[in-house]
């Protein structure tokens, strides 16, 4: 870091402990991060009250991500409009009243733009968190800082389908959101005694807003959630509504750039993608984003629809990601400055990766440790890989830059989450049908395999069929629906696979990334 760069960084300094400022952000933090998730197991519930199937449930998840994405650009112009603090706590009471309103929903529609809602709300509070952690501190009380940043990150989904599952079968299914009521307004509170503003992100006159910024924003973002949404249902680009709304998402997509580069009050400030730790680091969070939401959105269901899990359990069976987080946190205290960033993130995603391979391994007749391992290994990984590269990305970036560079970065990590969150339906199901399609080559009564399992199935059917003609009709049925379920499960076993290598191929990345040579203990 230049010394220039040092200057712009010390011109500011909190008048309050730094402590006592991140404690509203960590808060709000935790409550948004953690009803990215909290939802997961609670969906075959909201689906049977709204009579949907699971697919259309999926729109409760990706309507918050993509809202989330949709405000995330607005942060620098919004803190300059009213303040930081004043937006920070408008974003939380917008976020609680958004989660009432999802509690007392009465149909699908109604919930998926109350969870709309919440991601408008909740959208600018990660960002802001995470550029107040860069600001307030510096040194090694920031490496300490952005660990309980990466903390609350990383741990609040993995606890969202433990508390989701605990409360939809303990009480309903409503009370996920109204939890946040009365942490939304203790945020509030703390917010107006703490949190203070610097002069680069305090209330300011001859603000302007990007219009057509915003516009085609929406343009981009709004058309290509549908198409992921939809698209399975649709048989993708075989559907022309499909082919005209990726049109639509792309033609929106390069205007929002382009205007983003040309206008003379962007939304984002993508000069920030001159600096190639920030370029690099945020294309690895996205897909660590991605691989960390999609996994947190099928193995729930996986354990529910497959091993008969109740939304509890299969809640219960996730928490060991937490207990693998917590675990990477010990290991900075203890090792402190002796190993490396690009060591600490190289050695989280080979984690990650075995995380999902062990994962891509499991059958029917497991037992639960057979699903704790895995998951306690990809809690390590995340850590160790958040937290690394997260700093790395910001490391070399002024601190007047980091508002509008964590506001992008968030964006783009959050689009992300939204469409591997989407595709992974459309995983399963693609998977499930090549599964079946060659598992059923074997169905034939030439196979002595099949013929003696459909004879011995057919032999302790007949008294209930009351022929052999019927027992071995009934017979096939029986077959055919394992046949469906091994289909399945392999498709969930490829999915994990997927993840696995795609954490495996970003491990080069990690030596394209410059910054300081040791974690400062």
């Amino acid at each position: 870091m230049s010394k220039e760069q040092e200057v712009i960084q010390q011109e500011w300094q909190p008048k309050t402990n730094p402590w006592l400022i991140i404690l509203p952000v960590m808060l709000a933090t935790f409550m948004y991060a953690l009803d990215e998730t909290v939802a997961n197991v609670a969906l075959p519930h909201i689906a049977g009250s709204y009579s949907v199937s699971s697919q259309e449930s999926i729109w409760v998840l990706t309507s918050y991500l993509m809202a989330s994405s949709i405000v995330i650009p607005m942060i620098d112009f919004f803190c300059k409009f009213l303040g930081r603090k004043n937006f920070f706590m408008l974003g939380v009471f917008v976020f609680t009243i958004a989660s009432f309103l999802c509690g007392i929903s009465n149909s699908i529609g109604m919930i998926v733009i109350a969870r709309a809602m919440q991601g408008f709300g909740g959208g600018c509070l990660m960002p802001m968190a995470q550029a107040v952690c860069m600001e307030c501190f510096s040194g090694e009380a920031r490496n300490k800082a952005m660990a309980v940043f990466g903390l609350v990150v990383i741990v609040a989904p993995i606890l969202g389908p433990v508390m989701g599952g605990y409360i939809t079968e303990n009480w309903s299914w409503p009370y996920i959101f109204f939890i946040n009521v009365p942490v939304g307004f203790l945020c509030i509170a703390l917010a107006k005694q703490f949190l203070e503003d610097p002069p680069y992100a305090s209330k300011q006159n001859n603000i302007h807003l990007d219009k057509w910024g915003f516009l085609w924003l929406c343009v981009w973002l709004v058309p290509l959630q549908i198409v992921f949404d939809k698209g399975n249902d649709a048989d993708w680009f075989n559907a022309p509504w499909i082919c005209w709304l990726t049109a639509v998402a792309v033609t929106g997509a390069f205007l929002f750039f382009y205007s983003q580069v040309k206008g003379k009050n962007p939304l984002v400030k993508l000069e920030v993608l001159k600096d190639t730790n920030y370029v690099f680091g945020t294309v690895m969070l996205i897909l660590i984003n991605a691989v960390l939401l999609a996994s947190l959105a099928i193995l729930p269901q996986m354990l529910q629809y497959m091993l008969g899990y109740d939304s509890f359990l299969s809640g219960l069976a996730i928490m060991p990601r937490g207990l693998g987080c917590l675990t990477a946190l010990l290991i900075f205290g203890g090792l402190g400055g002796r190993i490396t960033y690009k060591t600490y993130g190289i050695i989280g995603l080979c984690s990650l990766g075995i995380g999902g391979w062990m994962l891509s391994l499991l059958n029917l007749e497991i037992n639960p440790m057979n699903i704790a391992i895995p998951n306690y290994i990809f809690g390590i990984g995340l850590v160790f890989s958040f937290m690394p590269i997260t700093t790395l990305s910001c490391i070399t970036l002024r601190n007047d830059q980091m508002t509008n560079a964590s506001g992008l970065q968030n964006l783009l990590k959050t689009i992300g989450g939204a469409i591997g969150t989407s595709l992974v339906a459309t995983m399963i199901s693609r998977f499930s049908q090549v599964h079946q399609s060659g598992l059923v080559k074997s169905m034939h009564t030439l196979n002595p395999v099949f013929s003696e399992r459909l004879n011995m199935y057919a032999s302790s059917l007949i008294h209930q069929a009351g022929d052999m003609s019927n027992a071995i009709y009934m017979a096939g049925k029986l077959m055919y629906n394992q046949l469906i379920q091994q289909s399945t499960l392999c498709a969930y076993m490829t999915t994990f696979k997927v993840f696995s290598i795609a954490c495996f191929i970003l491990i080069p990345f990690m030596f394209l990334l410059k910054g300081e040579s040791k974690m400062k203990s």
